[in-house]
C-alpha cells in the first residue's frame, strides 16, 4: 500500500460516508469482513464490540446513518502500514481513527474504529 493508494482509498471511503451511500461504503469490504468499534457495544448491544459479515454490519451502519442524518467526516490524515491504512478524521464522535486491513484483492477484511474518550 503506497501513499497514493492509501489516499485514494481514504477519499473514496470518506466520500461514500458523506453521501450516506451504504452500498458504496460496503463496496470497500469483503463479504465476511469483521468490524470492531466501541459504538457497536451501544448500538447493537454486542458486548464484544465486534460484528462479522456485510449483512450484520449493514444493519449497524444503517442505524448510524438514521441516527445521524447530518453525518459528515472530515479527513485529517492518512497513515499507511503493511497492507493497512489508518484514516484520522473528524466525525460525529469528534476526533476518530479507523484502521483497515486489506486482503490480496484490495478489499478490507478487518476494520477497527477508535474514538477520543
Amino acid at each position: 500500500m503506497n501513499a497514493a493508494q492509501a489516499n485514494t482509498f481514504a477519499d473514496h471511503w470518506i466520500q461514500a460516508w458523506n453521501q450516506h451511500d451504504l452500498d458504496m461504503i460496503l463496496s470497500h469490504y469483503t463479504h465476511d469482513f469483521e468490524m470492531s468499534s466501541p459504538a457497536i457495544v451501544e448500538a447493537m448491544n454486542e458486548p464484544s464490540g465486534t460484528l462479522k459479515g456485510k449483512a450484520n454490519i449493514r444493519v449497524y451502519w444503517s442505524k448510524a446513518l438514521e441516527k445521524y442524518p447530518d453525518l459528515t467526516f472530515e479527513k485529517l490524515h492518512v497513515l499507511t502500514g503493511s497492507n493497512s491504512v489508518t484514516i484520522i478524521y473528524n466525525g460525529v464522535r469528534g476526533l476518530s481513527a479507523e484502521s483497515f486491513h486489506f486482503d490480496t484483492s484490495g478489499k478490507v477484511y478487518a476494520a477497527y474504529a477508535h474514538y477520543m474518550l
